[in-house]
């Protein structure tokens, strides 16, 4: 009888270490992130997946959506993170954030800016490719009408032709709404492209053929570390109008600059609350735009995944990230590496 206790006293402890060490086997549930499609925010989300996941310990993964879409999924705490967040942009972050569902963590990209742009040549010309101005006094927004057919839409050569951020994406609606603000529905064609790398394709590919194009787009961008554009000049910044831009049913749009930018990590509530020590981290994060736009420009010509460039980052450039973490967090990130 004793024997018999004693065995099953045995086999009850072993099944308990078994147990207990199948339920810590059991891997943690992953920290998802917005699978955001441009390039800035491909790269922001890989280098922080890449400290959380070698520095932390904790696993990641991605999910796709358009910036609407993510917003939404970040509210509902579908997902946690949002690397590159315009925070303040969008009503729907603006309720979410006012209602504590969401928060924007730091100032991760100091100096960052969007509105339409024009390869300088189209006003300065450039005589080492032979092409002469073909816009001379061109300035600002107000300017555009007299200039519709240097931009001529192909398939509607009456107009010209604005390439519009592609369709889900919040500046998408603020730039429909200032066409018709600045008065340009009848003189431009709203051209709305299928991704972000559609418009980085045919932006980049008129300048290299020395072809005019008016495109609305932002920094940190490899067009920006690639070519030289001049931003058109546009309203001082007035909040009131700016509402009228960023609702897409409001009948009477008022024109206005884009508010300014403040770019942060978008996270969750629960995010905020479970994890304080990622928190932490994710409010130190400070990348130099100059450097970012040279790093995005390098990722886009030689056509670079943003988790190889994130790892190439993380090695050669400790000067930046190491003062965002502890320093046994920064040992295991380039112990990983």
């Amino acid at each position: 009888m004793k024997k018999l206790k004693n065995l099953l006293g045995g086999s009850l402890l072993a099944f308990t270490v078994l147990a207990q060490s199948a339920t810590a086997a059991v891997p943690a549930k992953p920290i998802h992130f917005g699978d955001i499609t441009w390039e800035s925010g491909s790269l922001i989300t890989e280098v922080l997946r890449l400290i959380v996941e070698k520095g932390y310990g904790y696993p990641t993964d991605t999910l796709p959506g358009s910036t609407v879409s993510l917003e939404a999924a970040l509210a509902k705490d579908d997902i946690q993170v949002i690397g590159e967040e315009w925070a303040g942009r969008s009503p729907a972050w603006v309720k979410a954030e006012n209602e504590g569902k969401v928060f924007g963590l730091g100032d991760t990209v100091k100096g960052a800016t969007e509105g339409w742009w024009v390869p300088e040549y189209v006003i300065k010309g450039d005589a080492e490719r032979g092409i002469k101005p073909l816009a001379p006094e061109l300035k600002s927004v107000a300017d555009l009408s007299r200039y519709k057919d240097v931009f001529r839409d192909p398939e509607d050569p009456t107009r010209g032709r604005f390439l519009n951020s592609p369709t889900g994406w919040t500046s998408e609606i603020v730039n429909s709404q200032k066409l018709k603000a600045y008065g340009l529905t009848d003189s431009f064609v709203n051209f709305r492209t299928g991704s972000g790398a559609a418009l980085d394709a045919e932006v980049a590919s008129s300048i290299r053929r020395g072809k005019p194009v008016l495109f609305y787009y932002w920094s940190p961008t490899p067009l920006l570390g690639r070519f030289k554009l001049i931003k058109l000049e546009e309203p001082p910044f007035n909040a009131e109008a700016w509402k009228t831009l960023a609702d897409a049913n409001n009948p009477h749009p008022q024109g206005t600059r884009s508010m300014p930018a403040h770019l942060a990590i978008g996270v969750s509530a629960p995010f905020k609350t479970q994890y304080p020590e990622l928190v932490t981290f994710f409010e130190k994060v400070d990348l130099p735009i100059d450097l970012l736009n040279g790093i995005l420009a390098q990722m886009a010509e030689k056509r670079t995944a943003p988790r190889q460039v994130a790892e190439a980052f993380l090695k050669e450039q400790p000067q930046v990230w190491q003062q965002w973490v502890p320093a046994d967090v920064a040992s295991k990130v380039r112990g990983s590496l």
